[in-house]
């Protein structure tokens, strides 16, 4: 298998996680009494955080020729809209925005470690090809 093989099989296994971690992250944010999770016991936001920083690898991932702040945009916003979208009576949710600037701050941080950590691969790819 060549590494261009292996790129698209790699983007296609992470747009697949992506779009599925989505629409769980969503459905578990908008149901009325969402299941228990043993994750639960750390605290919703640190759900919210794992959520998010989860969903930015995975775009990460997916979406390679995006830029990383686009993703971090896209994904701040469905973190706003989901808090909005909380506040429909009928859902028995709660709307509130420090759930929204934890999922924000999760964005950030992973979007920052990803472009460390690719920055670092690049540098050692550069490297190796030096010598």
């Amino acid at each position: 298998m060549t590494h261009s093989e292996k790129m698209r099989l790699v983007r296609a296994v992470a747009m697949t996680l992506f779009w599925l971690a989505l629409v769980v992250a969503v459905t578990m944010a908008l149901l009325p009494h969402p299941p228990r999770l043993p994750i639960d016991r750390f605290g919703d936001k640190f759900e919210h955080m794992l959520a998010f920083a989860t969903l930015t690898l995975l775009a990460d991932f997916a979406f390679p020729t995006a830029p990383r702040l686009r993703i971090a945009e896209r994904l701040s916003f469905l973190g706003a809209l989901i808090e909005v979208t909380q506040s429909i009576p009928s859902l028995h949710r709660d709307c509130d925005i420090r759930d929204w600037i934890a999922d924000t701050l999760a964005i950030l941080v992973m979007a920052a470690v990803l472009t460390v950590w690719r920055g670092a691969r690049k540098a050692v790819s550069n490297h190796a090809t030096l010598h």
